[in-house]
């Protein structure tokens, strides 16, 4: 019989039996370690475990390498699923994961995601409710049945044994290369695989599955070492391969419309659907409005400063069907987290309704990736490495500094009225690694000064910083407060942020955010309960030392989180800090830059600067992240034809944005002094 008859699990079997023979025939008897009769290695040595997996089913060691490192970095996230319910180091995916958790419209009741008190806008949450289903094939989705039908192993054993998962990836990997008739064998040439890897992405599109085979391709080339989130150390061995993609075009995908004047780079798998723009009658009622962005001119008008990384809240089908409802809001990308393809809805050039604070939609670009802040999900390495590439290729072209106090998190923006505080958003929350992410991005974290010099900036070690957060997956969704009983325990997992309490001690008390809790009790570590935490790559004023902990100046007082010498959890800084001039007892705090009254034209209403609940006092010390001048873009007709209308109103307001909590926030120029953050005092 002809090997192409054989059952495909028969076949693979069949096909690794001869490739590990043969390899242990060249390589002698300690190229791979004994095999159990399962299949699977008895050694705990995860290195060798990917030896005996491309051993057993024929694959190229560094190929097994390079898809498991691009699908999760070789980490077991606990047994945990991806935002595309993805488990283990080779991501194998559970299609009834994704559709079980729970998914929101990413908007809240009564919420302004314009965030602009001269055109409020209240979203019909109806409108991103309706059932969405998948743009992916189920079989892109639903990778650990097949994994299962060709290991023999359980599904359950699958998600939750490393070496298992391994070995259901290499199984799903000569499958592939079956399919394609390519060559199989743990000594086959690795550029012949090429074909295989993409399918392994599970795209839908030729770009979107090539984008990902390039990335594995690049990684075999440049090799990897690291420690897992388990503790294991792994090795990908650098080799020069030029990739044979002929493969690619026998997988059948379709061709994603990529139109002139898409604002992707070249080697990113991006599409164009647009958000629309149009007018529309409010339903039992007979007022017109539009949606869903507002028409601008940036950065010819206007210069964009920031980037705004948020999570869907939902699957990217559900939102991108949300984003071409002309009743809903706008943004300008969305990301899919199984294999980072990238859709564009909204031009830079234009507004998007996307951070809830008008002032920061004006100047900047907001990014949408499919995934959740806090239902214990983890955000797959292909989606991170195409957020890097376009958040590079954005930030490049619009002149915004790769650093965070312009690459900002949603829950970075303030709220614009110190009423607005609390409804502002949190995601992507504390499982979004920041530093590596950053990395990427090829902005890494560095130590710039000394515990002298003034400034620190958080950087924890994202696996082994593990808070115990509460809520995860609580539904429905818990407000601030103090936590009820139901807030069950997170799985502990790595996480981006550090705690903060009020004095150097383990047991201290939260600090209070006055915004989420006015009655001043302490926040919690309630999952959305974010006023008590600082997060990777933010930088902060020193505010004191003692033994193992680190104070910052931090909503008005000082915050204590534990950074031992040993195991730092931030790096030191220097740069420039605001105090209050002299004479002044406390200045007040905004969420955004606006105008003074007297550069309003008699066509445009004059627009309040309202200042925050917080109090910066005389003493105090928060680090610049830029001078910005007072701006306010006025956008309230569909056609411009109000007065006034798409024009930037501009003052002699000048204003300083500072790192003065867990958000971003302003001081008017004239009521502070910059000064180096050396000279702090005592």
């Amino acid at each position: 019989m002809h090997l192409s008859a054989l059952p495909p699990r028969r076949r693979i079997l069949l096909a690794a039996a001869v490739a590990a023979a043969t390899a242990l025939a060249t390589s002698g008897p300690t190229a791979a370690a004994p095999l159990t009769a399962a299949g699977t290695t008895d050694s705990p040595d995860r290195q060798q475990q990917y030896s005996a997996a491309a051993a057993e089913y024929g694959v190229p060691q560094s190929v097994l390498l390079g898809v498991s490192y691009l699908e999760s970095r070789w980490d077991t996230h606990s047994g945990q699923p991806s935002t595309s319910g993805g488990y283990g180091p080779m991501h194998l995916t559970d299609a009834e994961q994704v559709a079980s958790t729970p998914s929101s419209a990413h908007v809240d009741e009564n919420e302004d995601p314009r965030g602009d008190d001269s055109r409020p806008l209240t979203v019909d949450l109806t409108a991103a409710a309706a059932p969405a289903g998948n743009t992916l094939p189920v079989a892109s989705l639903q990778t650990l049945d097949a994994a299962a039908d060709l290991t023999g192993v359980s599904k359950e054993t699958l998600r939750d044994d490393a070496a298992a998962n391994i070995r259901g990836g290499a199984a799903l990997l000569a499958s592939y290369q079956q399919d394609l008739g390519g060559p199989v064998g743990a000594g086959s040439d690795p550029a012949a695989w090429y074909g295989a890897v993409a399918r392994y992405s599970g795209a839908d599109t030729e770009d979107a599955a090539a984008a990902f085979a390039d990335e594995v391709y690049d990684q075999i080339g440049q090799g990897a070492s690291r420690t897992t989130d388990d503790g294991q150390r792994v090795t990908l061995a650098a080799a020069a391969v030029t990739p044979d993609q002929s493969g690619l075009h026998k997988l059948g995908l379709r061709r994603a419309e990529r139109p002139d004047g898409l604002e992707c780079p070249v080697r990113l798998a991006c599409e164009w659907i647009p958000a629309p723009y149009g007018e529309y009658t409010i339903p039992k009622t007979n007022i017109v409005d539009y949606g869903n962005y507002d028409i601008g001119n940036r950065p010819a008008q206007q210069k964009l400063e920031y980037i705004i990384i948020h999570d869907t809240e939902g699957s990217f089908r559900g939102s991108v069907n949300a984003v071409q409802d002309v009743t809903y809001l706008g943004w300008h990308y969305t990301l899919r987290s199984v294999d980072g393809y990238v859709a564009q809805h909204i031009k830079a050039k234009d507004v998007g309704w996307q951070a809830g604070n008008w002032y920061v939609n004006a100047k900047s670009i907001g990014v949408e990736h499919e995934g959740y802040a806090g239902h214990g999900t983890w955000y797959t390495e292909a989606m991170y490495r195409a957020s890097a590439k376009l958040v590079r290729h954005l930030a490049l072209r619009f002149q915004i500094p790769l650093d965070r106090q312009h690459i900002l998190g949603h829950d970075n923006v303030p709220g614009i009225t110190a009423g607005n505080v609390a409804g502002m958003h949190w995601d992507p929350g504390p499982y979004w690694d920041w530093s590596h992410y950053f990395d990427l991005l090829k902005a890494p974290f560095h130590s710039t000064g000394t515990p002298n010099t003034g400034l620190v900036t958080i950087d924890p070690d994202y696996a082994s910083n593990q808070p115990a957060f509460t809520g995860c997956n609580q539904q429905p969704p818990l407000p601030p407060g103090p936590v009820p009983p139901t807030a069950e325990p997170c799985p502990l997992r790595g996480s981006s942020s550090v705690i903060l309490r009020t004095a150097p001690s383990p047991t201290a008390s939260l600090v209070n955010d006055l915004g989420l809790r006015p009655n001043g009790t302490p926040n919690t570590m309630y999952i959305k309960d974010h006023g008590a935490r600082a997060s990777a790559g933010q930088t902060y004023a020193l505010a004191g030392i003692q033994g193992d902990w680190t104070a910052i100046w931090y909503l008005g007082q000082k915050a204590w989180f534990y950074n031992p010498a040993s195991a730092p959890t931030a790096k030191w800084a220097n740069g420039f800090v605001v105090t209050p001039k002299p004479g002044k007892t406390s200045i007040p705090v905004y969420g955004r830059a606006y105008p003074e009254r007297a550069a309003y034209p008699a066509t445009i209403p004059y627009q309040a600067i309202s200042p925050l609940q917080y109090t910066f006092s005389a003493g105090q010390r928060y680090a610049v992240g830029g001078v910005l001048p007072g701006e306010y873009y006025r956008a309230v007709s569909f056609d411009g034809s109000a007065p006034g209308d798409r024009t930037v109103v501009r003052g002699e307001n000048k204003y300083v944005q500072v790192q003065f909590g867990h958000r971003v926030m302003y001081v008017n120029l004239d009521d502070v002094d910059i000064v180096p953050a050396a000279t702090r005092t005592s």
